[in-house]
């Protein structure tokens, strides 16, 4: 680690250093960028030794990338990534885990690990990342800041590594509620609305499975929101079950990214940790009726959704069930902390629907987040309601 990345966020070797333009609504601020976006000049390592090996350096820079500079953002590097964007809390085996500083001796979440860890440090402004099956999401709410999940689709994915394209987004992260609003009307080319919803609902199937501690920190935030928002009702988010909606995510996106990577396995037969590669043999052998099932229950999230998400309406539950868990913790005792996260993660690859954490609670010192949602294309007034809460 150098003095400037005194966590361990960004990728080893690579300098990417890069002024904004002189003038644009972010003049002053900095960003990094996960090692899943191009940067012209320099290689994209997508968090494996052997990815870059016989491909081109990028010539040119990803669209978020290019945007954030040409609103005035500085780049300031590039940052680690879970192995090919699959993970969820944050260790690479290659490449080291970055620090947590809101709770050191616990993970950063991932597989935007390195983009939340340069922020939460305070080593930039802002930082953009992915999320797939909630690798924004979490995160943010294991390091106490904020991060969206855009509408799927909404946002140029050009110059981005893909993983699992039917639910890969581009997302950001910043630490002060009115840098993200900035950060978000670049990104989204749209200004918040001046009102906020007018109905709240709380997921209380979702609260029911998170652990108690992290319900109960979370509920003055619920609260809040409830104020602010006026009109508050309970329903449950995935009447088949929160497991059922995580299970087909966990069909789905493997299948995906299989897809995605096999010829690069086929051809280069990678070094590759243990966790990922044995998630990539799983999406391999996913059988044509799993397939069909898991597009089936995606087909009934997205009618969940929109049933409970009118004009006017957003859904609030945790992000995570807990906070982030301890560092050094064997594959064997991950796999169900994992499992647990993405079933409330997954109606964001299933539907395609705008999400965000919004940061302000804790359970024994670990930052936890609220989880925010609305209908496709309403983004923007998720942001709203982030700053309402600040």
């Amino acid at each position: 680690m150098t003095e400037r990345d005194a966590v361990g966020a960004f990728v080893p070797g690579v300098d990417a250093r890069i002024e904004g333009a002189a003038e644009g609504p972010l003049a002053g601020l900095t960003f990094a960028a996960k090692d899943l976006f191009d940067v012209a000049g320099y290689p994209t390592g997508g968090g494996n030794p052997d990815w870059g090996r016989g491909k081109p350096v990028p010539a040119a820079h990803a669209w978020a990338v290019q945007t954030l500079l040409d609103a005035g953002a500085s780049l300031i590097g590039k940052t680690i990534t879970d192995e090919v964007s699959l993970g969820i809390l944050g260790d690479s085996a290659h490449f080291g885990t970055p620090l947590n500083s809101a709770a050191p001796d616990r993970v950063p979440g991932g597989s935007s690990s390195g983009s939340a860890a340069a922020v939460a440090a305070g080593l930039c402004d802002t930082a953009i990342g992915t999320d797939t099956g909630g690798s924004v999401r979490v995160p943010a709410s294991f390091c106490g800041l904020y991060g969206i999940r855009p509408t799927h689709g909404r946002l140029d994915l050009s110059g981005m590594m893909p993983q699992a394209p039917s639910s890969d987004t581009t997302g950001w992260f910043a630490g002060d509620a009115n840098i993200f609003a900035r950060v978000s009307a670049v990104m989204l080319g749209e200004a918040k609305p001046a009102e906020l919803p007018r109905h709240l609902i709380v997921a209380t199937d979702a609260f029911g499975f998170a652990d108690d501690d992290t319900s109960a920190a979370l509920q003055p935030m619920v609260d809040r929101l409830g104020r602010l928002i006026g009109d508050v009702r309970d329903e449950i988010l995935a009447p088949p079950g929160l497991s059922v909606w995580g299970r087909a995510q966990r069909v789905l996106q493997p299948a995906e990214a299989w897809a995605t990577f096999a010829d690069w396995l086929d051809r280069d037969n990678p070094r590759m940790a243990f966790s990922v590669a044995r998630a990539l043999v799983a999406g391999s052998a996913i059988s044509p009726s799993d397939r069909n099932w898991a597009d089936l229950m995606r087909r009934e999230a997205c009618g969940r959704l929109k049933y409970l998400l009118p004009p006017g309406t957003i859904l609030c539950q945790p992000t995570t069930p807990s906070p982030a868990p301890l560092k050094g913790l064997s594959v064997r005792r991950q796999t169900p902390i994992r499992d647990r996260i993405l079933c409330l993660c997954a109606f964001g690859g299933l539907t395609g629907m705008p999400a965000m954490s919004i940061p302000g609670a804790t359970v024994d010192g670990a930052p936890v987040g609220l989880q925010i949602i609305g209908a496709r294309g309403t983004d923007a007034a998720l942001i709203r309601v982030a700053q309402a809460m600040a």
